[in-house]
């Protein structure tokens, strides 16, 4: 078999593999299937999520479910303003020995695990919030100038309550950039709020069951990189993102006029990364200038801000990506 055909066939069975587990995935996280989407792209591209939802919408319930489907040894912190790094990371304790010597033990904190939920992550300080961006990039811990590697594959879903501002730490846009992706969380509309109740009300419910291994994972995520992007596609991307960043050239006119700050070339790589686990996640082998169009905004609105003035006109960042992506695409698809 030639090395294209294999990898068609690698990609197939990918595909495969990943409607078994969002199947599994909606037995427990009932509908959302754009959340689901974008939580699975962001562990197939090997990254971060940051999920933006109001209390009881399913988010713990999401992380819970998906450790059991991929296979993740999962753990759930709950940031408040008192937590320390080392109430994550771990830290040194002095032991003594029943010859009387005495040494020093590290002891592993939470973040020694594949799948992390980082409840409420901007109720924490930011030397704490620091602690665990820091880990998210480097994938280890540093203590007592000793490193200790976090063990493959290392995931963090974050969540953050969109009306609750008062005793929080807003995140820096440095460290937002850390994250792949931002997940809105919606209200579920009222056929799946039907089916939630039904489902979750009664004496058993549905029970989610393991589709992946972490080995499985990481396997999947070396073949999404290994997935053609075609040169159109490639372009896109790169028009988008300089499109999008007042200061270029090539702005685009609305965001000259309302976005202070635009995506730097990380935005560019989460996107070139998610347009493929996109593609994959609807079955075909290769991204196409739709699915830019789909990531756009869940890949470059945490990297983007809105003016005072914008802000105070009512402007909806995501909105402003769409436009500016869909006229891209349909300037592209015209010439």
């Amino acid at each position: 078999m030639s090395d294209e055909a294999q990898l068609v066939s690698e990609i197939e069975a990918l595909g495969v593999k990943l409607a078994e587990a969002k199947a599994s995935i909606t037995k427990r996280f009932i509908g959302q299937e754009r959340v689901v989407d974008l939580t699975l792209a962001a562990l197939l591209c090997g990254g971060h999520g940051l999920l933006i939802g109001l209390p009881g919408l399913g988010k713990t319930r999401l992380v819970d479910t998906l450790s059991t489907v991929m296979g993740l040894n999962g753990a759930r912190i709950q940031f408040t303003p008192d937590l320390m790094p080392a109430d994550i990371l771990g830290s040194e304790v002095l032991e003594t020995a029943q010859d009387g010597s005495r040494a020093f033990r590290f002891i592993e904190g939470p973040i020694f695990c594949q799948l992390l939920m980082a409840d409420e992550i901007n109720r924490a300080s930011p030397r704490t919030q620091s602690a665990l961006l820091q880990a998210m990039q480097e994938k280890s811990v540093t203590i007592a100038g000793e490193a200790h590697a976090l063990t493959p594959p290392f995931h963090v879903l974050a969540t953050q309550n969109p009306i609750e501002q008062e005793g929080t730490y807003p995140l820096p846009e440095a460290q937002l950039d850390r994250f792949l992706v931002q997940i809105d969380v919606p209200y579920p509309d009222r056929k799946t709020e039907h089916d939630i109740l039904i489902a979750t009300t009664g004496v058993a419910e549905e029970e989610a069951r393991g589709v992946f291994t972490a080995e499985e994972l990481i396997a999947a995520q070396t073949l999404v990189r290994r997935m053609p992007v075609g040169e159109g596609v490639v372009e896109l991307i790169l028009d988008l993102v300089r499109a999008c960043r007042p200061g270029e050239a090539e702005a685009a006119q609305a965001v000259r006029e309302n976005v202070s700050w635009g995506p730097g070339p990380r935005a560019a790589q989460a996107l070139m990364l998610t347009v493929r686990a996109q593609a994959l996640l609807e079955g075909r082998l290769a991204p196409s200038a739709e699915d830019v169009l789909k990531m756009a905004a869940p890949v470059l609105i945490h990297r983007m801000a809105l003016s005072f003035a914008a802000r105070a006109r009512g402007e909806d960042l995501g909105g402003i990506i769409s436009a500016v992506a869909e006229e891209i695409t349909r300037v592209e698809a015209a010439a």
